[in-house]
């Protein structure tokens, strides 16, 4: 386990059994009880099962999986929704799980902001009114400048008088997004922010997420169920199923090397040209040997590195890092090699 910084959130050892007597069934998980035994024979249900996550700060870190895998449920310990069977959950020195109410309540407030799925907006009061209402329950005095704000950064300036049955499912959840910003948050939990809406306000909603992040640097978990999704936002990519961690890594990491079958089927019809960057596949330059002429960046996409090589006519390119330091070499046919998933490809032969 790397050592996590001090501001990380740190998962260590969780375990949540649904059920009257959870605590007793613990050892008997850990020593291999399964989810479908548990409820068979102590008519207990296994929500998560020895779960180790670091959650770096300023980063987004997505949970994804299908339908009960325990995503939710472990976003859900984080601010102390939901309290573990047996395990930790570590922020800044302290133990989320340990906390009196008091802390929590203050935890909740004041270090974290919740966006739902369905809005979860107050019909009653106006956007700005929604906006400020974390600053407000609080006694904050400039909630509502500072709701100003957010709500024009998320592109809703001149809507600060409606409600919300006056605006769309995309403008219901920027509003959403607006009240998490207002708070003024170190960590956003984002629990299937975007699943409700339709395809092409979803990915406008993650290119706000990704710009305002840009600038902002919160610590972000973000859960999915969907893999393009995860694959967009997610600096750090963690998916679950049954409860139990299945792979944790980059996005490049997962869709070229699954830690199982599982994650190579869930990975399977990934665009990988869109996931894997050219320094990824760069060949060593030969010293001594003349460099092609034409320059792409180290972290571009190979979908766009392609592009970008055949409108200029070339076949081949030097790679730089953001420095201008030389990574190395690559060439049209590296890179529809790697845009083939290998899978895909020894079923062609």
């Amino acid at each position: 386990m790397t050592q996590a910084g001090k501001h990380d959130i740190e998962i260590r050892d969780l375990y949540k059994i649904f059920g009257p007597e959870a605590a007793r069934h613990v050892e008997a998980v850990k020593a291999g009880l399964g989810k479908a035994e548990l409820n068979d024979r102590h008519n207990h249900v296994l929500g998560l099962q020895d779960i180790n996550l670091t959650i770096p700060h300023g980063r987004i870190t997505v949970i994804m999986g299908l339908s009960g895998s325990g995503k939710s449920t472990l976003i859900r310990h984080i601010n102390g929704l939901i309290r573990p069977t047996a395990g930790q959950v570590l922020y800044d020195g302290q133990d989320v799980v340990t906390m009196t109410p008091a802390q929590l309540r203050d935890f909740r407030r004041q270090k974290t902001a919740m966006v739902f799925q369905k809005f979860a907006l107050l019909p009653h009061r106006t956007v700005l009114r929604n906006a400020a209402y974390g600053l407000t329950v609080r006694g904050v005095a400039e909630a509502e400048d500072r709701a100003r704000h957010w709500i024009g950064r998320v592109g809703l300036q001149g809507y600060e008088d409606y409600y919300p049955r006056q605006l769309s499912g995309g403008m219901q959840q920027r509003v959403g997004l607006a009240r998490a910003l207002t708070n003024d948050a170190e960590i956003l939990l984002m629990d299937e922010a975007f699943s409700a809406l339709d395809p092409l306000i979803r990915m406008d909603m993650q290119a706000i997420l990704l710009e305002l992040q840009q600038e902002l640097r919160k610590t972000i978990i973000f859960i999915t169920h969907d893999l393009d999704e995860a694959l967009r936002l997610g600096d750090k990519i963690a998916i679950l199923r049954d409860g139990a961690m299945e792979q944790v890594g980059t996005g490049q990491d997962i869709v070229l090397r699954p830690a199982n079958d599982y994650v190579a089927e869930f990975v399977r019809e990934v665009n990988r040209g869109r996931i894997i960057e050219a320094r990824t596949i760069a060949a060593p330059a030969v010293q001594g040997a003349e460099l092609p002429g034409f320059t792409v960046k180290a972290r571009s996409k190979l979908d766009l590195v392609a592009r970008r090589m055949t409108r200029a006519g070339v076949s081949e390119a030097q790679i730089r890092d953001a420095d201008g330091g030389l990574v190395g070499t690559i060439d049209l046919p590296a890179i529809l090699d790697a845009m083939v998933n290998p899978a895909d490809a020894a079923s062609e032969d």
